[in-house]
């Protein structure tokens, strides 16, 4: 079976390059240029024709790849021809028409090239991540992943945990034999040494998951403050619908920002008041929700809600900014209470004082990308792999300082396995669907 789709990006373009890979690929070749192979890995201009009519669709360069030397490991082909629709549509229902041979679903390419033994679980995300990447740091973060050095060490981990696995099971095997007492002795240092390699790796402050999917702002506040044209003026584009009707945000919207480099997520939320609405009441409860898994919350309220204590005493804490908006229309009589919160006041019809809010916004984002590990988590499977692992490791020592080796080797088995997971060295087909999924098709 052979799989095709476009590669590039769709729509016009000054090239269109259409990947084809599987058993069959010279024959769909053969059948597509009227014509022999091309040398592997040589750029060879060829005429791309109608099956059925031998009609010239374009003329193009065509990249021969003869398996296992190929991205996925099979016989793979990169069709390059100019990227009007017209023509890739016209190549695309060509391939269509041939025998075992269908379009990728989304990462298919990668997802054989890690069955193929070509990478591995963690470069293929890393593939995927520097695809997405809008940021520098996103494709720093992204080629750092694609290095190997993660990998490598969670490899490393894994042979060590395999090692003390064969000792554990040799005292199970040879219970009379006089093993070397060093070797007993290491067991439970060992494993110790490297569920605390583990816990540091965990102690990470979510820092690459942060860098991948961007920090998270949302900005929060009774209703008809001005929470839209903030983050209308914050994205540079009416993102969201501004009016002076109260509550008319009612589902969370979202903007990706890059703020000097930085991947930031902002969220516009429902205004946060007693409603009987059905519709607003599930808007607010989100908007709530959003608060809580927020890095930063910004909480925008104006003189005449100045008291609004309820929600500021909910939610005023060390990740909330509070912002008085609407200063333009007079804010002498403001509760002195408030002074506390070291508000920014300001107006976003008149742009006064936004650069301040901007300056302490980028204040907040400095310390939250410092990751001094070399190992970097970018994902929640990472994390919960890891988190089990250590799990695992403290069943073992307690097991293991009882002399219960029959369980205690158990539990390093699933300590190993859960770190094999990370890199792909056991049986993950269960999750190889959700990862993959994420690519884009022709990926």
């Amino acid at each position: 079976m052979n799989i095709y789709a476009l590669s590039s990006g769709s729509g016009a373009s000054g090239i269109a390059v259409i990947r084809i890979s599987g058993d069959h690929v010279k024959e769909t070749i053969t059948l597509l240029t009227n014509s022999d192979l091309p040398s592997p890995r040589v750029a060879t201009m060829k005429k791309f024709n109608k099956i059925s009519t031998s009609e010239l669709i374009d003329e193009g360069l065509l990249l021969w790849f003869p398996g296992p030397d190929s991205y996925t490991g099979e016989d793979m082909a990169e069709i390059q021809v100019h990227g009007s629709v017209a023509v890739i549509r016209s190549i695309l229902d060509q391939l269509s028409k041939i025998d075992n041979c269908r379009l990728a679903e989304p990462g298919e390419f990668t997802k054989l090239a890690f069955q193929n033994g070509k990478i591995n679980l963690l470069k293929a995300e890393s593939i995927s991540d520097l695809i997405s990447a809008e940021t520098e740091i996103q494709r720093q973060q992204a080629i750092k992943i694609m290095s190997g050095r993660s990998s490598e060490k969670f490899n490393s981990l894994r042979q060590k945990l395999l090692k003390i696995l064969s000792n554990v099971e040799a005292k199970i095997d040879f219970p009379e034999e006089d093993l070397p007492v060093d070797v007993i002795k290491n067991i439970k240092s060992d494993s110790e040494k490297i569920r605390k390699e583990v816990e540091k790796i965990l102690d990470d402050q979510k820092v690459g998951e942060r860098i991948r999917e961007g920090f998270k702002i949302a900005i929060l506040g009774p209703a008809n403050a001005g929470k839209s044209s903030l983050l209308n003026y914050l994205s540079n584009r009416e993102v969201a619908i501004v009016s002076e009707i109260a509550g008319t945000t009612r589902d969370v919207i979202e903007a990706h920002l890059n703020l000097d480099g930085y991947p930031v997520v902002i969220s516009d939320t429902a205004g946060i008041r007693e409603s009987q609405d059905e519709i607003e009441k599930k808007g607010i409860k989100l908007a709530l929700k959003r608060a809580e898994d927020a890095d930063l919350n910004i909480i925008v309220i104006e003189p005449k809600n100045v008291n609004f204590t309820g929600f500021l005493n909910d939610l005023m804490n060390e990740k909330s900014i509070i912002v008085i908006n609407k200063i333009d229309l007079g804010y002498k009589n403001i509760n002195q209470q408030i002074e506390k919160f070291n508000p920014i006041f300001l107006s976003i019809k008149n742009e006064t004082n936004l650069e301040e809010l901007i300056s302490r916004i980028k204040d907040r984002l400095k310390n939250k990308f410092v990751n001094s590990n070399e190992t970097v988590i970018t994902r929640e499977r990472h994390r919960l792999s890891l988190d089990a692992c250590v799990q695992n490791l403290k069943n073992f020592e307690d097991k293991n300082s009882q002399e219960d080796f029959d369980k205690a080797a158990e539990d390093l088995r699933l300590a190993t396995r859960h770190l094999g997971m990370i890199v792909g060295k056991v049986d993950v087909e269960e999750i190889l669907g959700s990862i993959f999924s994420d690519f884009c098709i022709g990926k």
